[in-house]
Formats: structure tokens, sequence, C-alpha cells
């Protein structure tokens, strides 16, 4: 139950809305003793945290009579990361202070600034939006914060990961210092701790669910899949569950795109979302699947956080999530406020260890299952329309005329028929996927696709012949006529490398490389069985002890390392014998050489001549003729010329002038050289053109 201490009409909103009873993190933030204070507040997604923060700024908000203060400037500020997120705060905030008459108002980026503007100088008591646009409306002055009660920080560390801690810091240092401040978030990262120490006056820590604890409304599925049949497994997932409405991850935008494209084209109801679209584009897909226009979404992890959408019953992972925090954040888009949900993570064979090791990070236990057969399908669609047409069986007056023709014409059989078909007309139709088979056992490698049914070659190298995969498949493709998806495991062993091949492609390739057998020094034969396997038992890896046990043990009890027990002894066995050794082997000091000056002189060489001695039959070449130094005459440039009299001294135009008698002045607007050699030296500006 709810407190008997809330506003009245916060009682009366969550009465309309059907809340009985307050979800654990609403009952923690609705104690007595958070009554005015900073609250710094982690639980996990989809646990109510909206209305949570809703109801703990009611006290700020409300007085007796309704909204306290006269709407010219906002009495709360609740700041989102994204703008459907943001949104969704304000349809939520409407529904609960309503009854009250406060005003909610949206500042989110997309939308028209100009708008916004009009609606925040009508007033307004409660202000939701996005970093960005907060700042923009602070720096403009539209957003006045004088009257500011309350900051709310909703899904923190989602903003800080986005890159928005200018534009926080920003708004905080706007806010009055007498605010309260809240701060939700899924996790409290080190960074999110760092911001309440500076921003928040006596925080008070609460902790409203166990982030150990996996979520039990929601049915993780991990479904084995070959990595072609990404598509078709969404495809039949989508027809076996057939919830009211299904969110479906992707990567990136453009495998949006073209999953999105092919679902349209297999008769599914579908609206895609990802950060390339317009504001309108979002909001306008977002209300399709809320009002049953759509029943399935294709997104990117833009619709990870805060989207909350009724009745999505069926959270699919087309892609792999990057992290264990964004795996926890697409999955808690379903089972929410107590209703049941399921997760089903697409695990391609080449990224088994992967998905492994995300479940393993974010502590939850998923059943490892096959994807939906197209008789699994069809058996669950015989259910549902069995169920559907029970529980519509009943028979009105005005219809009965027209079910008894429809009798008299075909009869019961037929009839019934005609109904099955239609309801499987408007049906897409399943998809057929390869066999995934049962999993392997942990350890152990899952073979290929393709390589069920292979056959082993040997090669005479090994490591001891330096052998490499690197320029052994090269080889083998070479030798074989064979492509590398011909090609599975490569293992190079001490003396051998052995490599296997499929086994529809085996006789050929021993065949082409037995032609092919003299182009190298390598030979190719048929391996008896296959290699020994990789090694399986060796169990993980034992945890570390801390680094001060690791050195006192390393060290010893006397701070002596136990490969270091003998140096003391063997240096005291050099240093005896370094004397005698030095004597032996020392070079006489750089002082005792003699200095240069002091050596003798060199010797003089003989003069080396300028030719050979003449060789019988050969005439010398005559010498070179030598030119003087700047005796050859440049080439010359624009407006240069003769100066002087010498026909091999040329000068640039301007000192040709000047020898004349005239005046230079510079190329420019209006400038030239204007003058007569023995006159006196004019100079006109031009006009300009």
């Amino acid at each position: 139950m709810f407190p008997a201490d809330i506003h009245p009409k916060l009682a009366e909103a969550l009465t309309q809305k059907g809340y009985a009873a307050a979800t654990p993190v609403q009952a923690t933030v609705l104690e007595a003793g958070t009554a005015g204070r900073d609250l710094l507040v982690s639980a996990r997604t989809g646990s109510g945290k909206t209305v949570a923060f809703g109801l703990a700024m009611g006290p700020d908000i409300l007085g007796d009579h309704g909204p306290i203060g006269d709407r010219r400037a906002p009495l709360a500020l609740c700041v989102a990361p994204t703008r459907e997120l943001a949104l969704q705060v304000q349809r939520e905030l409407i529904w609960l202070y309503g009854a009250s008459g406060a005003r909610v108002l949206s500042c989110v980026g997309g939308m028209d600034i100009r708008r916004e503007q009009k609606l925040l100088a009508q007033g307004c008591d409660i202000v939701v939006g996005t970093p960005g646009r907060l700042c923009d409306h602070i720096e403009r002055n539209h957003l006045h914060m004088e009257n500011l009660r309350t900051v709310v920080l909703d899904e923190a560390d989602e903003m800080l990961d986005l890159g928005f801690r200018e534009e926080l810091e920003r708004i905080l240092d706007a806010a009055p210092d007498r605010r309260r401040t809240l701060l939700f978030s899924a996790t409290i990262p080190r960074t999110i701790a760092t911001m309440a120490k500076t921003y928040q006056r006596d925080a008070l820590r609460i902790v409203a669910t166990e982030a150990e604890t996996q979520h039990a409304d929601i049915d993780y599925q991990a479904v084995r899949i070959a990595p072609s049949d990404i598509e078709h497994a969404t495809v039949n997932l989508l027809r076996f569950y057939e919830a009211g409405a299904a969110l479906v991850f992707c990567s990136t935008r453009e495998a949006v795109r073209r999953l999105h494209a092919n679902l349209v084209e297999r008769g599914f109801v579908v609206v895609a979302l990802s950060g390339e679209l317009s504001q309108t584009e979002r909001t306008h897909a977002l209300q399709a699947l809320r009002d049953r226009r759509a029943r399935v979404c294709v997104a990117t992890d833009v619709a990870a956080r805060g989207i909350d959408i009724p009745d999505l019953g069926l959270v699919i992972h087309a892609d792999l999530p990057r992290d264990a925090e964004t795996l926890q954040h697409r999955s808690g888009r379903t089972g929410r406020a107590g209703s049941k949900g399921v997760c089903a993570i697409l695990v391609p064979h080449s990224r088994r260890r992967i998905a492994e090791r995300l479940l393993q990070t974010a502590n939850i236990e998923a059943s490892w299952v096959s994807p939906p057969s197209v008789e699994d399908i069809r058996a669950k669609d015989q259910e549902r329309m069995l169920e559907e047409i029970v529980s519509s069986a009943e028979t009105v007056e005005e219809d009965a005329g027209l079910v008894a023709l429809l009798l008299e014409r075909l009869g019961p059989e037929a009839l019934a028929a005609a109904l099955i078909r239609q309801s499987r007309a408007r049906l897409p139709a399943p998809e057929e996927l390869a066999d995934s088979g049962p999993p392997p056992p942990m350890g152990e490698r899952t073979p290929r696709q393709g390589f069920e049914q292979t056959v082993w070659f040997r090669i005479a190298m090994g490591r001891n012949r330096n052998a490499e995969a690197r320029w052994i498949l090269p080889m083998i493709c070479r030798r074989g006529h064979l492509t590398k998806q011909d090609i599975g495991a490569i293992r190079v062993l001490e003396r051998e490398t052995r490599f296997e091949i499929k086994a529809s492609a085996a006789d050929r390739f021993l065949e082409a490389a037995n032609k092919s057998q003299g182009a190298d020094d390598v030979t190719i034969e048929l391996a008896e069985g296959a290699p020994p396997p990789p090694r399986t038992d060796r169990g993980p890896r034992p945890e570390r002890k801390p680094y001060r046990e690791r050195v006192e043990r390393a060290e010893g009890p006397d701070g002596e390392h136990p490969k270091h027990a003998g140096r003391a002894e063997a240096e005291r066995v050099v240093a005896q014998a370094a004397p005698e050794r030095q004597e032996q082997h020392e070079r006489p000091a750089y002082v005792e050489r003699p200095r240069r000056d002091d050596r003798p002189p060199r010797p003089d060489r003989p003069a080396k001549s300028n030719w050979s001695p003449p060789i019988d039959g050969v005439v010398p070449a005559a010498p070179a003729k030598s030119y003087k130094t700047g005796w050859a005459k440049p080439k010359p440039g624009p407006g240069a010329g003769p100066s002087g009299g010498k026909s091999n001294d040329w000068k640039p135009k301007s000192e040709f002038q000047a020898a004349k008698g005239g005046e230079w002045k510079p190329k420019g607007p209006g400038g030239g050289f204007k003058g007569k050699p023995g006159g006196k030296p004019k100079f006109k500006p031009r006009a300009p053109k």
C-alpha cells in the first residue's frame, strides 16, 4: 500500500490509474526519513522509477489547494537522456498531477523551439527535457530557475555515457543552491558517485533492488542459429509468440533498415526506430506501437532505455549487445510492472562464446533452445485459432440467418475449412531454418556449418620448420584448387601440420594436389584419423591473490626472492676475483694516451696526378671548358630587361625603371610606375573599377 501521508490529489490519480500497491523503489522513496533530503537511487529498469520521483517531489510542488507559486518560473525540473524518455516522463507526470492542476511541459531536441518558448512564457509547474535543449532555453533566458525547488536526473549514467556532462553541470550550476536534487540511475558507477558528491548535500543512498539478481518476470532464452538464419529466426520467433507488441534490437542503422524492409515484405505490421529518423517520425512510430496500429518495432539501442510500451511481451536481440549493461536495459523493456515477458537472444555458432560471457557478466541464466520450427508454429497457430473461435462462438440473433445460409450452402466441414484458410491467409508464412543441433559442452569447439563430415590431410612440416596457418592456407587453396570456405581447422603440431577439408571436396582436392606435387617442396597426403583435440581439462584459472600476498609469498620470510637466494654468495665470489681479472683485461685510461698535438706528423703522401698513364691507341678527351662563376645569363622573367649596357646584366623591371630615374610603386589597386627619366616621378591613384 501507498503511505497515507501522500497528497490527496496524487492518491486520487493513483487510484484512477489502478495502482493498488507501491513497488519497492516507490515504497523506499516515500519513507519518513527521505522527506526533504537529496536522494541517490539505483533501481532496476521497469521498477516504477518515474512514478517514484513523481511522488517524491510532490510535497515541493503541491500545497493544500494545488501547485505552489504563480507559474512564472517552474518548481521542478526533470532531465532525461533521450527525447523518447523525456516525452514518456511527461506523459507519466501529466496523469499523476492531472487531478492537482499542475502544468507539465516538455523541452526536447527536434521540436519547434519557438513553440516551447511561448509555452514557457505562459507559465508551468514542471519542465521535462533533454540536456541540450534545456541549456539552450537557459542561455536564451526562456527558462527561469529562481523558483526551482527540485531537480531530477533520470538515467544519469546514460546521460554521462552520451557525453552530456557539461550540459548537466551547466544546468545544476544555474539551479538555486537551496534546491533538492534527486538522482535516479540503474547503476551507480564512479562518475555518478563523483557528481553526487559535488552537487548533492548529504544524499541518502537507496538501493531498491539487488542488481545481482535476475529479473524474475523475464524468461531468458538463448536461441542457437546458423549465422545466415538471423532474419528467418526473427520471423519464426515473432510468429511463434504472437505477442501484443514486440521489440527487435539491431546494432546499426543499416541493420534496422534491412530487417524492417524484410519484415514488411513478409506481411508484418512493423515500424522502425533509429537515430537517423526525425523526432516526428520517432514519435509516430512509438505511438503506432502503443495504439496497436503496429505490433513490431525494429530499433537500435536508442530504444534500450526508458521506453515503456504496454503489453510488450517479446524482446528479440537480433544482434548481440555490446556489453552486459546494454543487454539488461534492452531486456528490461519487457516484464515491466509485474507482467511477464520473453527475451530471445539470437546466438550464431560463431558467437556462442561471446554470448556466454555476456550472460555470465550480467548474471543471467538463460535456457539454450532451438528456434521454433514450421511444425511448432503451425501447432501454436492451431491452439490460438481454437481459443479465438471458441471465445467468439456465441450466436447473435441478427447473424442467425447468415449462419443458416452458410451451413446450407457449404456444410459444416467446408465452412470450417474456409474459416481456417481465411485465418491463415492473414498470417505471415514461417521460414525453414537450418538444424542447429544440441548445444556442445562447455569448452568444446562448435563445428562450422557444412563441416559435419570432413577428411583430414597432413603436411610433413610443423613448428620445427616454422609452419604457420597464415601461409599454409593460401598454399592449400593454390595446390588443391579450393577456396577458404572449403577448408576447416588447421592445426600446427611439432613435426607436422594437419587440416580438414569438406568431405564433398576431398577427392578432387587430393587429385589436384597430386598433379601439382612438384610445384614446391611440400607433400600433401591423407592423415590417419583426426589430430588430438585441444586440451579442455585445464579448468578455470585460479583466482589471483592480492598483490601484497603475492609479493610476500615470492620474497620469502626474509624479504629475499627464492630465485635470488644465492645472489649474495655469487656476488662475493665475483668481487674477490674482480681485481685479478681487471688487471688482465684493463685498458689504459684516456688521460695516459698521447695527446693529438704530441703525435708525430703524418708522412707526406705523393701528389695524385690528374691523368692516368697514356694507353696506346687511346686519345685522351679534351678537358671540360671552365666557365666564370655567375657569368651565365639568367633567364629573363616578366618585366625584365638589360641595364647598364651589358648584355649579361639582367635586372628586374623595378630596378630597370629606377635606374632610368623613375620611381617604382608596387602594383595594387590604382598603383603602378609613373614617371620619366630625368623628370619628377609621379604616382597617381587609379579609380576603382
